[in-house]
């Protein structure tokens, strides 16, 4: 039977949990993987006030949000039940979801290569000098490196992709990063799940901004407006296109024969003398250029002086 004061903190943390689902409608699911005690406190204090970070044991977080799903009627949290597996966290909000993610990718801390640590990322060792004597050469043999000496170092001929994403870390790829001074691996609260009001989707949806939203509508308008042009059925994104072209077939009507309005009279003239249109803008440009020489043209001062005939030296 588990003791009075281990009931007493799991009825705080559950009360604790309904009053953030009380209180949020938005929140991430962050996974907590190779994140230390420090960066941890530390992204703690950075996203105060506006946001909490609760970490607790699985099955108390799914338990808490079942209850309270059940006591309230309200079960838009539930969809995170499923999503709570592995060493996970719930970040709950008021800020912009996409502002909140961008906060937590700020805090990423470098870390070192460890033995049987799966890669997050590709890593790549540059060609150069090591700076390590020739006596260290069988790190890079057993790693299929070409090496050469130079002035009684090391150094890597060409450009080496030494462990790609998702490979476990060996030992002889851990020692080498050692050697070389070299922490490829950057690591912090992970986004894996978005929720808001009721809703769950991938991080990636964060990224889709207002232009690209513009851009498929205007794409899937343009769509619509050809499909229905080609099918002679009139929609909404059809009529635009459909008033011109009935516009352009009622002037080609007009131009090969007597009827006229006035917008194809405009039209007819320019058919019958092209040159008088041609000839009306330079006319236009020259004439508004020259008022404003024959405003600056009277310097009666300076002509006043150029008549003034003696010399300094007289």
């Amino acid at each position: 039977m588990p003791s009075a004061s281990k009931l007493d903190k799991k009825e705080a943390y559950h009360e604790k949990l309904c009053g953030f689902l009380d209180k949020y409608s938005k929140a991430l699911v962050v996974h907590a993987d190779n994140v230390g005690s420090k960066q941890f406190m530390d992204v703690r204090r950075i996203l105060r006030p506006q946001s909490v970070i609760l970490m607790g044991k699985n099955t108390m977080m799914k338990r808490s949000i079942r209850l309270y799903c059940e006591q309230t009627g309200n079960d838009q949290w539930a969809c995170l039940l499923e999503k709570l597996v592995g060493n996970v966290g719930i970040v709950f909000t008021d800020l912009d979801l996409s502002e909140l993610r961008a906060e937590l990718a700020k805090h990423k801390v470098g870390a070192a290569a460890r033995v049987g640590a799966v890669a997050p990322n590709d890593v790549h060792v540059k060609s150069g000098a090591t700076g390590m004597d020739p006596s260290q050469t069988s790190f890079f043999q057993a790693l299929g490196i070409a090496t050469k000496i130079n002035k009684g170092s090391i150094e890597i001929v060409s450009d080496i992709h030494l462990i790609k994403a998702g490979e476990k870390v060996g030992s002889s790829e851990a020692t080498l990063l050692s050697k070389l001074g070299v922490k490829p691996f950057q690591y912090g609260l992970e986004v894996h799940w978005v929720y808001e009001s009721g809703s769950l989707f991938a991080p990636a949806v964060l990224d889709i901004t207002d232009a690209t939203l513009l851009g498929s509508v205007a794409a899937a308008m343009a769509n619509v407006a050809a499909l229905s042009l080609g099918a002679n059925y009139p929609t909404l994104a059809s009529i635009p296109h459909s008033v011109i072209n009935g516009y352009k077939n009622v002037l080609a009507i007009a131009v090969e024969t007597d009827y006229s309005f006035p917008l194809a009279d405009k039209v007819k003239e320019f058919l019958k003398d092209p040159s008088a249109f041609v000839t009306a803008a330079p006319a236009a440009a020259a004439g508004g250029a020259a008022a404003p020489a024959a405003a600056a043209a009277p310097e009666p001062e300076e002509e006043e002086e150029e008549e003034m005939e003696f010399d300094l030296f007289d």
